[in-house]
């Protein structure tokens, strides 16, 4: 007997088996004459004690109204010599006097021979547990929705219920004794660390007795041959009482559908990490093509509207004409970068009008993913214009059309197109492609691509808006701040500007060189409390009116008195306006602070004052650095204080350096330390401008990181010598026009610039009789020799000339009009003792 067929009689014998159940062999009128050892142990009697005697006496009479007969037990129950009929529930006495309750069924015994028939009972509960355990045994075999398999020792199939037969799709004898991988081929196991095959992993089990849970095996069972399936198996020996093995077992249930469940739930949990985390347009358009591919699709393509590029939201109409650009496309087995094109190769450029579609329905790009463009380098260079990215065509019929036509996601063969919308804007395409070979998409992916897809609408959509807001707030900042600072004669100069608010660019903190008359040039660097663009509108309004004063040659310190008067009267309105709709938005004038300094190149001299702002630092050549000791000022808009002004001579080749607080002060640093750094970094008397200021936010602003936003000003001053400067006092008498004609026409012949001598002629004979008739002597006139002719006379007057129309009977008063004619600028500065009234007359240009 084989150890399989011992253990399927071990298994299987029920309680009422002849060789198991109390026996009783009855003659024909119902006495013992036969009494099995398992007898006496259910009922107490002992053979000598009951045999001959009655049925009766351990079995009484059942009456009519008894216990009905035992239904016919399910499966087989072995009879060694005929069938057991007549299964009942009797009730039985002990021999010591108590009522068992047992099952017994009855065998008539044919032949000559006293032995008539022959009685079998077990007790009731016995046999219930019998059954239980045969019923546990049928519903495995035939309802059990896991799949159960018996291969023997050499991995051939035995036995397996009617799940697995459900899988393999044929009946069992058609593929008895098969092995595992005959019947699973191009199977593979997903979980990492055991054989990659079948026969590999049960091989294993046979040999160490060691069970293996919860292997996932994905393969296509013959029964669905063009779906992959995911099961969750388990393999354990199978062995005999003592201990032969015979076999391995294979559990195996179908978990695809909960495995599809859980890469949706991941696939939406890497997207919710990765999509939307940065407000750029193509950085988002970009993740979700690394989300799908390969997991969702073989390749993913997204097509934006144009209009989204620019921030804006594409305009209303029929979506299926939209002028769509290629922004982001993966194939699959990508590593990492998005591609030039997908299967079909790079999208085309627009075709031409009269190009016809081909055979297929499709021109240009048709419906084959594709893509363009790395996600980094367009988020470094953002403002790359959409003429540059290839502008995808849909013709009509492709199911990219079909989807912009209706507004929803088309279905097309292992093509899934889903639009971008956000409320009533369609912002573009997402296009999902699987393989030839692929499942197509189900409707739990056609939701969860729905779902993808959405989100990343919302954060292309967030994105779009950021671009829009962002690009509004760079076009103010490059009004506000210069964009290109001229070179000018008095000073060399470099500067750096580095915004807290790195996602809108801009920033309160600002800086200014302002050509000055005179070749003299003003100097600003202001700091507006708080950040962002509310900060930016109002430095832009305190630039411009900084501007605006130091066109009109203010001193310093009156300067910053006249901007302080107005920043106090801003503020009294704010206050005023608090209660109205918009007072959330407060104004930040109040406690901005303010340096001006105005530098002479001729001079050598610098004149400087502060509005509770830090001092300059200056370097002199020798390399001696000093923090001039500045009178402070209060901030702008505060008051009570008057500003004073400093004045310092610099010598040539000095250093000059405007900062504001966010470059040297720091929530882990104090101000003395920043102060120290900058100084030793602005010592190195051989390093240009340009690197002293890569050095100063390198050292004192590391990563480029700061808490407060930061410009830094550095200029280098330089010197107007005696060969471009011609300076002479002439007297408060008649003479004095002549005179200065002759002396201004000697000196234009020296610097051969004799060209310029009839107009400079006018000019000065001009401006100085009007100081001779109508101002106090001595008088002062001056030439400049720098990128224009300037010429300057000074008196002891405070009364400005003023440019008007003579009428045609009028005897004077045309002299400043024919200046005016004649000169690039003109204007007038005051002095303490007087003013000075300038002219800038263009070189002549050569051809």
């Amino acid at each position: 007997m084989s150890a399989w067929n011992a253990a399927q009689r071990a298994d299987f014998r029920g309680p009422l088996d002849v060789t198991r159940a109390a026996t009783a062999v009855l003659d024909a009128q119902d006495m013992v004459i036969g009494w099995s050892p398992a007898a006496g142990d259910l009922l107490g009697y002992r053979p000598q004690e009951i045999v001959g005697q009655p049925l009766g006496i351990f079995l009484p009479p059942r009456p009519a109204d008894a216990l009905p007969p035992l239904p016919p037990s399910e499966g087989p129950v072995p009879a060694p010599v005929a069938t057991f009929r007549g299964n009942e529930i009797r009730v039985a006495r002990h021999r010591d006097g108590h009522d068992l309750l047992v099952a017994t069924a009855v065998c008539p015994l044919p032949g000559p021979g006293a032995a008539h028939r022959v009685l079998v009972a077990t007790e009731l509960k016995d046999l219930r547990v019998w059954e239980s355990r045969l019923a546990l045994l049928h519903g495995l075999a035939t309802q059990s929705p896991v799949g159960l398999a018996i291969y023997g020792t050499d991995l051939r199939l035995v036995w397996c219920n009617v799940a697995y037969e459900r899988e393999i799709g044929r009946p069992f004898d058609e593929f008895r004794g098969l092995r595992a991988d005959e019947l699973y081929s191009g199977g593979r196991f997903i979980t990492r660390g055991y054989p990659r095959t079948l026969e590999a992993v049960m091989r294993h089990v046979l040999d160490t007795g060691e069970p293996v849970l919860d292997l996932h095996f994905l393969g296509r069972p013959p029964s669905d041959p063009d779906t992959e399936h995911l099961w969750s198996c388990s393999y354990y020996r199978l062995q005999d009482p003592d201990g032969h093995v015979f076999g391995v077992c294979e559990d195996a249930f179908d978990i695809t559908d909960r495995y599809k469940a859980q890469q949706g739930l991941s696939l939406l949990v890497e997207a919710g990490r990765g999509i939307g985390t940065a407000l750029d347009v193509l950085v988002t358009a970009e993740k979700i093509t690394e989300v799908a591919v390969p997991e969702f699709a073989a390749a993913v393509t997204v097509d934006l509207a144009t209009a989204v590029l620019e921030g804006e939201v594409p305009a209303a109409g029929g979506p299926a004409v939209m002028a769509l650009v290629r922004v982001a496309g993966r194939p699959a087995g990508d590593g990492g970068q998005p591609g030039d094109g997908g299967p079909g190769g790079p999208p085309d450029s627009e075709p031409d009008a009269d190009s016809e579609p081909d055979a297929g329905g499709e021109q240009g790009v048709g419906g084959e993913p594709g893509g363009r463009g790395d996600a980094r380098a367009a988020r470094d260079a953002p403002a790359e214009p959409p003429g540059q990215r290839p502008t995808v065509v849909y013709p009509p019929g492709s199911p990219q059309h079909r989807s912009l036509s209706s507004g929803g996601l088309v279905l097309d063969d292992t093509t899934l197109v889903v639009p971008l919308r956000t409320g009533n804007s369609t912002l573009g395409l997402v296009t999902f492609v699987r393989a030839a070979d692929a499942a197509t998409f189900d409707s739990g992916e056609i939701a969860l691509a729905d779902e993808l897809v959405a989100r990343t609408a919302v954060s292309i959509d967030n994105a779009r808006r950021f671009t829009r807001e962002r690009t509004a707030a760079l076009a103010l900042q490059r009004q506000l701040l210069p964009q290109h600072v001229p070179r000018q004669s008095a000073v060399d100069l470099a500067y750096r500007y580095l915004p807290t608010d790195d996602l809108s660019g801009v920033g309160g903190d600002w800086f200014d060189v302002i050509p000055l008359s005179g070749t003299r040039v003003g100097l600003v660097v202001g700091d507006v409390v708080g950040h962002g663009l509310q900060a930016a509108a109002t430095m832009g309004r305190l630039r411009t009116t900084v501007r605006a004063f130091a066109q009109m040659d203010m001193a310093p310190d009156e300067l910053l008195t006249r901007l302080d008067d107005l920043v106090g009267q801003s503020a009294e309105e704010q206050w005023g306006e608090l209660g109205s709709l918009d007072g959330a938005f407060d104004d930040v004038t109040t406690g901005a602070t303010c340096l001006y300094a105005v530098y002479d190149p001729v001079s050598r001299r610098c004149v400087m004052a502060r509005a509770g702002h830090l001092p300059p630092a200056v370097v002199h050549p020798d390399g001696r650095l000093s923090f001039p000791d500045l009178p402070a000022g209060p901030p702008l808009g505060l008051g009570g204080l008057p500003f004073e002004s400093m004045e310092m001579e610099l010598p040539v080749g000095s250093l000059l350096a405007l900062f504001t607080d966010g470059l040297v002060e720091a929530r882990d640093r104090d101000i003395d330390h920043g102060l120290e750094t900058l100084g030793r970094v602005l010592g190195d008397r051989h390093a240009s401008l340009e690197e002293l200021c890569d050095r100063a936010v390198a050292q004192l602003l590391p990563g480029g990181t700061t808490a407060d936003d930061t410009a830094l000003l550095l200029v280098r001053t330089r010197e107007l010598g005696t060969t471009q400067v011609a300076e002479w006092e002439l007297p408060a008498e008649p003479v004095a026009p002549g005179r200065a004609r002759e002396l201004a026409t000697r000196q234009l012949q020296e610097w051969g610039m004799d060209e310029l001598s009839f107009a400079t002629e006018l000019v000065v004979s001009e401006l100085v009789t009007n100081a001779v008739r109508y101002a106090a002597g001595p008088l002062h006139l001056r030439l400049i020799r720098d990128r224009t002719l300037l010429c300057e006379v000074a008196d002891t007057g405070h009364t400005s000339p003023h440019l008007r129309h003579s009428g045609d009977d009028d005897e004077g008063g045309r002299g400043l009009f024919i200046v005016a004619q004649l000169v690039q600028r003109w204007g007038t500065r005051y002095t303490r003792s007087g003013k000075t009234i300038w002219t800038e007359l263009a070189f002549p240009t050569t051809e």
